[in-house]
């Protein structure tokens, strides 16, 4: 394969990334030479369904039935939803139609399908969090998110599946099966919002709403290349808060992000841990880099070795920055491997207690290695409890401290690239069960913003996204700064999505999936 080197210079040092001038699956051309997209209305992005819909030129049902298509034609080998109901969506969508034909839309994304991760609640719809041993939850009631969203005219297309309890960085189940990337069906898609992501960068509609406690938005969006958005903690209200945890966009592009922004994080006071309500200008996301301070966090100190082309990846953004006048430097390791593993076995806790209450029966339904991996739980005293607890405070603090000279933060998302679809973690050996969210776990812990852009392919044609951190409360910042970079990335970094390819290597077809929905 032939191979054109890119000069990331920096003023701290310099790094010379060799990219494919031809990857696979209809990535650009380093010479510049685009693959022919075939864009249709399905794959139209939120804000120009919206401008659409406004001028007449194309309505929400029209929308619906073309991504309906795509999803009937994709939706056996990607396995992306749990719960899903053409006649419920396509009624909303004729809602939305005759709403816009009276000049009345609802909200900002009236008419525009979206989808829901299964552990967002929808009334009357079961719970099972991807796990088969548990008896699903089935909530009486909508969680924030649901009422926001259909409070402002989203077509809700269904809830997309997850991995049990959300505790595998991949779309392995033992409810669901297997979620496959679209990008090649061999490949993981990332998790635990895995039937989101799958969907984002299947072209099932622009808009995907995701959770995410220690890199389960933005994993999904480096190994799936989507434009994804990690909230400050509590800027997003959910029904259940919990350490860590928050929910946010997958899409596309980053002004989709911004879009669902906006409908995600207007109040609701169910959530007693989120913020104050604040009016954010959520499509302002212009930004003159020159003079802001930028790091680059290329090692997390903690976890396993970053891959040479993620680490070039994310070297090139930051020249790229650079040479748009930002300042940058280097922000050194600020985590430790006890510390990551202190948040590991916290959440094995916390697992344990979930996986001892269910019946012996139950508990052989759980997938093996989330049984395996929560048992360790299970001799953890008291004191060693409080002292993970403890940790992660310092990781909190730590994390601050670190970061907090800078505008953003650039990084890797995770040290390895697109693993096997099959596997359940980047790291199977035991013990290995954590150390990719070296990277991600540090902002769920401390509360700030991240999001992810892609930033470029492996030589296989894997994409490889950048993580954008940013001070705690920045939301707007750090997507500005996405946004930025979006807009200035090499050909090479775009993705060249499956569904607008005219010419890609649809690569290893699995059996698809025959288990029944509900």
């Amino acid at each position: 394969m032939d191979f054109v080197t890119i000069d990331a210079t920096l003023t701290t040092g310099s790094v010379l990334v060799k990219v494919p001038v031809q990857n696979q699956r209809g990535q650009a051309w380093a010479k510049g030479v685009a693959v022919p997209e075939q864009k249709t209305v399905a794959t139209m992005t939120a804000i120009e369904m919206t401008a659409a819909f406004a001028d007449r030129s194309v309505s929400p049902v029209e929308i619906h039935d073309a991504v309906h298509q795509v999803i009937e034609q994709r939706e056996p080998e990607l396995n992306a939803f749990w719960v899903r109901d053409v006649d419920q969506s396509r009624a909303a969508a004729r809602a939305s139609e005759a709403r816009w034909q009276a000049g009345e839309p609802l909200g900002p994304i009236d008419g525009v399908p979206v989808t829901l991760k299964e552990n967002i609640a929808r009334a009357g719809f079961p719970m099972p969090a991807g796990n088969a041993g548990v008896q699903p939850v089935v909530p009486e009631k909508n969680a924030p998110i649901t009422d926001r969203v259909i409070e402002s005219g989203g077509v809700v297309l269904g809830s997309t599946v997850m991995p049990d309890w959300g505790m595998l960085s991949s779309g392995v189940s033992s409810l669901h099966g297997t979620t496959r990337s679209p990008w090649n069906l061999a490949w993981t898609t990332g998790g635990s919002s895995s039937g989101a992501g799958a969907a984002a960068a299947g072209g099932y509609g622009p808009l995907h709403v995701g959770s995410d406690i220690g890199g389960s938005i933005r994993l999904p969006g480096t190994w799936l290349g989507l434009a994804t958005l990690k909230p400050s903690a509590g800027r997003v209200p959910l029904d259940t808060p919990y350490l860590g945890r928050c929910a946010g966009p997958l899409t596309r592009t980053v002004g989709d992000a911004g879009l669902l922004m906006e409908v995600l994080s207007r109040p609701d006071t169910r959530d007693w841990t989120s913020l104050p309500p604040q009016r954010i200008d959520w499509s302002a996301l212009d930004l003159d880099v020159s003079g802001i301070r930028v790091g680059l966090h290329l090692d997390a100190g903690c976890g396993g070795d970053v891959e040479p082309d993620i680490a070039a990846a994310v070297a090139e953004v930051a020249a790229l920055f650079e040479k748009g006048g930002a300042h940058v430097e280097p922000v050194e390791p600020f985590l430790t491997p006890d510390l990551l593993d202190g948040l590991d076995l916290f959440w094995r806790v916390r697992s344990w207690n979930d996986y001892a209450a269910l019946s012996p029966e139950r508990q052989a339904r759980v997938h093996p290695y989330v049984r395996q991996w929560c048992l360790v739980g299970a001799d953890a005293a008291g004191a060693r409890v409080l002292e993970c607890y403890q940790q992660i405070m310092r990781m909190q603090a730590a994390t601050v401290a670190a970061t907090a000279p800078y505008d953003v933060v650039l990084s890797p998302v995770a040290p390895v690239s697109a693993f096997p679809a099959e596997q359940p973690m980047p790291y199977p050996d035991d013990g290995k069960g954590m150390r990719h969210i070296g990277f991600t776990a540090p902002y769920n812990m401390s509360g700030q913003p991240a999001a992810t852009v892609n930033a470029g392919f492996t030589a296989d044609g894997r994409p490889i996204g950048v993580q954008l951190a940013g001070r705690r409360f920045d939301d707007l910042g750090v997507l500005r700064a996405a946004r930025w970079f979006e807009a200035h990335r090499p050909a090479a970094a775009v993705p060249r999505w499956p569904d607008q390819c005219s010419q890609h290597d649809a690569g290893p077809r699995p059996p698809t999936s025959t288990r029944e929905r509900p």
